[in-house]
């Protein structure tokens, strides 16, 4: 299940299930409101049989003067229940009914354990009925993912035929033509295409359930030896030792290589890219010299992009994957200096 289908089920299962849930717990409120009047004029029955033979042993009698007390009445406090009967042929006492609020408070529980005993199986019943349900109306959103995922990989495998012919004529050109600076232009268009397929390959693949073990330096470490090539004016350093993860390989690599890629792409010339780790924190810093971020809360946007170079999908990638990683990533950045990417990786280390 992808992340997108994950919150849509999740969301989709809070609604039903809270919804449900709060109105029959509305509904068994009402009606232990209505049990507990319904106990009431049950005891205030009783009461009154026992006012007339005296043969109950659950209330405790007594014999008072009259005061201001009502009749025929039922009385609630702290105390309990009460009421007051008249004895026959006397004018000076009246009868005194209670029952006390320890005995009250037995049958109150009483009656609250009928009504969860009650309310558990219903609630049961309605967290199935969720899951289902959210089971169901999750059904339209993975077709559409999967509709999508194949039209893309489709896509992506045309891809292949026209650009293997692309770069066999350019090569061919440069062996017949020479070095050539519109060659190279097209060589590099090239290796762009190539580089967002493999942007889209990594997007459509479900990274969190393929896990290994591996050294994440070596990782940066390829990835600064390519990147040298390339930029052979550029400085980099890589100071932090040898960290263990679990986790899947190639979508690590994904994420480290966009974010050293665009550190120096966008770097100033003669500029440093530095990868640093702190161990409080377990979290990897790839800082650069570069231009800098003008917004940096929206470059994790999708065709985002604040330069003229690249399509604006390489950081979105780099989002989508470390939440698929369980990856925390924080960019700081300040125009003219520099930006560093911070990658809590805390989850993934192997102890």
């Amino acid at each position: 299940m992808s992340r997108a289908e994950r919150e849509s089920f999740l969301k989709s299962f809070l609604l039903f299930f809270s919804s449900l849930g709060i109105l029959i717990a509305t509904l068994f409120y009402i009606n232990y409101t209505k049990e507990i009047q319904t106990l009431d004029e049950q005891l205030f029955s009783e009461m009154r049989l026992c006012s007339f033979d005296l043969k109950c042993e659950k209330f405790e009698i007594e014999f008072i003067e009259p005061k201001e007390q009502k009749l025929y009445a039922l009385y609630k406090d702290e105390s309990g229940l009460k009421s007051y009967y008249p004895i026959p042929n006397s004018q000076k006492y009246i009868m005194k009914l209670a029952f006390s609020s320890q005995d009250y408070d037995i049958a109150l529980k009483e009656l609250q354990k009928e009504a969860l005993y009650s309310f558990l199986p219903i609630l049961g019943v309605v967290l199935i009925l969720s899951i289902l349900f959210s089971v169901y109306a999750l059904y339209p959103l993975r077709s559409a993912l999967l509709l999508t995922q194949e039209f893309i990989k489709d896509i992506l495998h045309d891809f292949n035929t026209p650009l293997s012919s692309l770069r066999l004529n350019s090569a061919m050109l440069k062996k017949e033509l020479g070095e050539s600076e519109k060659l190279d232009r097209i060589e590099k268009s090239v290796e762009n295409i190539l580089s967002l397929q493999e942007h889209l390959r990594s997007y459509l693949q479900n990274h969190h359930q393929e896990k290994e073990k591996f050294d994440i330096r070596n990782i940066i470490e390829e990835n600064i030896y390519m990147l040298e090539k390339n930029y052979p004016d550029m400085e980099f350093k890589v100071e932090m030792p040898k960290i263990e993860l679990f986790t899947n390989r190639d979508a690590l690599l994904r994420i480290v290589g966009n974010i050293l890629s665009n550190a120096a792409k966008y770097n100033r010339r003669d500029g440093l890219v530095m990868v640093s780790y702190s161990d409080k924190i377990e979290t990897l810093h790839i800082t650069d010299t570069g231009r800098g971020i003008k917004d940096a809360k929206r470059i994790f946007e999708r065709f985002y992009k604040e330069q003229e170079r690249g399509l604006g999908i390489g950081l979105h990638i780099v989002k989508k994957l470390s939440d698929e990683l369980d990856i925390k990533i924080e960019v700081k950045s300040e125009l003219g200096v520099g930006s560093d990417f911070a990658l809590n990786i805390s989850k993934l280390i192997v102890h």
